[in-house]
């Protein structure tokens, strides 16, 4: 046996053992049931939106139909230099308790920050008294439930940091059921991680922290220069001030719905500008799950490319990927049942060769590459 295949067994044993792990933490990582409540927790739901004119009149319909009281709750939308009819709209939105903030009143002109997101976000905050901080995407809908559900999460278990689910829709093709299927199942880790005290994972589309834990932890003092990371680095940082403080909040109600991108480019710079921080974490147990997916897929492309010379690894490349396919399955399943997505598992084995080569190059992209977003690029 040669090493090649004993280093690829080696991975998969330790693969399959993680992905069971993720399993149990999910199925076991209970559901979320409100109580009645008279709620009287104050909420500020922060957006930072650059150029999301065809998008942010969806999500502020959205938010104005919210089902918590409007009295507790004010909307702050950040305008990140938009270069659109953005900050228009949102003017012309009939949203009583909404305020909008342009980081172009806020900076000077010849001021360049490579984390443009985080001061939206920072400058809100400073500006908010609410005892609850709400963070969403411009490009995101809800359901009218959706702050209800959050603040009354909140409310009964008490967390410091609350990570919320995220999910695509409008799969319309087979290149967006394969983003889908491949977010469901981070959001499944999410769960899983945040169950297990195993990880700090989480989305900025659909968080919630306090803030005053948020000021007590410096804000993003110390990851201000990171382009992204308002997510993950921040809950890393309210993790070690309350190790039982952060949570995840399992609720259908409680989901975050967007859209998938349009292009293979859009999907490469948004998944190199996620994989980008990873030598950022501080949580070195998300590194080293990072780094064990990582080699797990390079491993079988490896062996893809040794079997075209040495025909006999064909059918130990079969049973493996026969392997991952029926345990990544075993996983996916009852996340994609919670999020109602049950329909696109029909495409996961024909998107597994699509998988493995976008696992290598984001993760090699994102650690030695540039991406673009937003018409911004960096480094």
């Amino acid at each position: 046996m040669n090493v090649l295949l004993i280093i690829t067994l080696g991975l998969a044993f330790l693969y399959v053992v993680l992905i069971l792990t993720y399993r149990y933490g999910w199925v076991k990582l209970p559901e979320f049931h409100p109580r009645q409540n008279n709620y009287n927790t104050t909420v500020s739901i922060i957006i930072p939106a650059r150029d999301e004119a065809a998008n942010i009149p969806a999500l502020l319909d959205a938010l104005q139909s919210q089902t918590y009281p409007a009295s507790l709750f004010e909307v702050v939308v950040v305008d990140d230099f938009s270069t659109d009819n953005t900050a228009g709209l949102v003017d012309l939105h009939p949203m009583p308790n909404k305020r909008l903030i342009k980081l172009s009143d806020r900076l000077n002109p010849d001021e360049r920050l490579n984390a443009y997101k985080k001061k939206a976000i920072d400058l809100a905050v400073q500006t908010s008294k609410s005892t609850l901080i709400v963070t969403t995407d411009a490009d995101c809908i809800m359901g009218e439930r959706w702050l209800e559900t959050i603040v009354a999460y909140y409310e009964e278990a008490q967390p410091k940091f609350i990570a919320a689910p995220v999910c695509f829709y409008g799969e319309d093709n087979f290149f967006k059921c394969l983003q889908s299927l491949d977010f469901t199942t981070m959001q499944g880790i999410t769960g899983a991680m945040a169950y297990l005290q195993s990880g700090t994972m989480c989305n900025g589309a659909n968080l919630a922290y306090e803030r005053e834990a948020f000021e007590e932890v410096g804000g993003f003092k110390g990851i201000d220069m990171i382009a992204s990371g308002d997510d993950m680095l921040l809950m890393y940082k309210i993790y070690n001030a309350y190790p039982k403080g952060v949570l995840y909040l399992k609720n259908k109600d409680a989901i975050v719905r967007t859209l998938p991108v349009d292009t293979v480019k859009g999907f490469m710079n948004q998944r190199i500008r996620w994989s980008s921080k990873a030598d950022k974490y501080e949580d070195k147990r998300i590194t080293r799950v990072l780094a064990l997916v990582y080699f797990w897929n390079l491993s079988l492309l490896i062996l893809f490319i040794a079997a075209i010379f040495q025909p006999l690894l064909w059918s130990w490349l079969l049973g493996l990927m026969i392997l991952k396919i029926i345990v990544e399955l075993f996983f996916l399943y009852p996340i994609a049942s919670f999020f109602s997505q049950e329909h696109l598992l029909k495409w996961f084995i024909a998107g597994q060769p699509f998988h493995i080569l976008y696992v290598i190059s984001a993760g090699w992209l994102g650690k030695f590459g540039s991406y673009e977003w937003k018409g911004r690029t960096v480094q």
